[in-house]
């Protein structure tokens, strides 16, 4: 019996032909913002609903890049979750500025809406939410109370590519949006990758500026703040071999959602509240009481898991600080989410074996 991965690369990419847009790259002689980099950014902005797309090195890069083109500057308050990975704490660090940490909706896990409008009239300089585990927040409720305030909205969308909801994509209801394309996303590239999208054409080309060194033109360096950060032609041609694919992707990836939901419906854990278009399971994230004995007794059975995430963002050792507000849901959160496997690949059998291994588990609990 062999094991089940948390996820799999070799299965989520089966059957792709990876070797004819690379070797068009490499006959190009082209590898740095060339013509797929270029096709990329217009079909990406296209499939998200959006009028612009700036693609970078990473999704840490288009966090940080988009804080500053929104220009968000050193000592300034940017609101975010604690519950997240630290993504969006580490943008918030590099540009200077103070994560405020706010608590999370309890069902849905991601920003809550009543938190934010108790404390959105103090004027911080951004709010970031995370579509988490590929759940859209609530994010008209919380564009809503943001734009009552003049306070813009980043979406961080690492998670959560193509979730929509009433006809509108995860990053497409902001002011700005970023995205990941590592290679475990559910667009993923075949190495470092992320994107920038927005509506706003001044801010796009702001980010344009930034990614390569801030300049206006070559070597004439307009504003302050750039690096370079820009995602190469084969990463772009691998992106878009593989962006056809994402809905059937995710209808995959829900599917085994929704066969874990309806398999695990009585069992004394917290699911996810989703498993419609708004959640592209790019984690299936339960919460369980006594985690270290469910992930020991999945282990036994060979079947991979993971934490994301253990740690409040508030108590991350480089950064603990004394949190203002409590955080009862997110901390509760860190203590309890445990990830299964959940991704495009994934035979009936191994889901199978997964429902089994977890129904054992609580069948012995009791």
């Amino acid at each position: 019996m062999k094991d089940i991965s948390l996820f799999s690369a070799a299965k989520a990419n089966a059957g792709l032909d990876f070797v004819t847009p690379l070797k068009a790259v490499l006959d190009s002689h082209w590898y740095v913002l060339g013509n797929e980099v270029k096709l990329f950014e217009e079909e990406f902005a296209s499939y998200v609903g959006v009028g612009h797309c700036v693609s970078v090195a990473n999704g840490s890069d288009a966090l940080e890049l988009a804080l500053k083109g929104l220009g968000v500057e050193p000592g300034h308050r940017v609101v975010a979750v604690a519950n997240a990975g630290f993504y969006g704490s580490t943008a918030i660090h590099a540009v200077g500025a103070q994560p405020e940490y706010i608590d999370v909706d309890p069902a849905t896990l991601t920003l809550c809406p009543k938190a934010l409008a108790a404390m959105v009239e103090s004027k911080p300089a951004a709010i970031i939410v995370t579509h988490l585990y590929g759940q859209l927040a609530n994010i008209e409720e919380i564009v809503r109370i943001a734009s009552a305030a003049g306070v813009p909205v980043l979406e961080d969308c690492a998670q959560s590519h193509g979730a929509h909801r009433n006809g509108k994509q995860a990053g497409s209801f902001g002011t700005i949006a970023c995205f990941s394309f590592y290679p475990t996303k559910n667009l993923g590239a075949l190495g470092d990758g992320g994107a920038v999208v927005t509506n706003d054409g001044v801010l796009a080309a702001r980010i344009r500026q930034l990614r390569q060194y801030g300049w206006s033109q070559k070597y004439h360096v307009a504003i302050p703040g750039g690096r370079n950060s820009r995602l190469d032609e084969m990463q772009a041609a691998i992106l878009r071999i593989k962006l056809p694919h994402l809905d059937t992707w995710n209808e995959l990836r829900r599917s085994i959602a929704k066969r874990y939901n309806a398999a695990f419906a009585n069992l004394d854990m917290q699911l996810p509240w989703s498993t419609g278009d708004d959640y592209v399971a790019h984690l299936y994230v339960v919460r369980v009481k006594n985690r270290v004995d469910f992930s020991a007794a999945l282990k036994e059975k060979m079947i991979g898991t993971d934490i994301h995430y253990p740690i409040a963002d508030h108590h991350q050792p480089a950064y603990a600080v004394e949190q203002a507000r409590a955080l009862v849901v997110t901390e509760l959160a860190c203590e309890t989410v445990i990830s299964l496997p959940c991704f495009p690949g994934l035979t009936d059998e191994e889901v199978e074996r997964v429902i089994e291994a977890v129904t054992a588990y609580f069948s012995r609990e009791i």
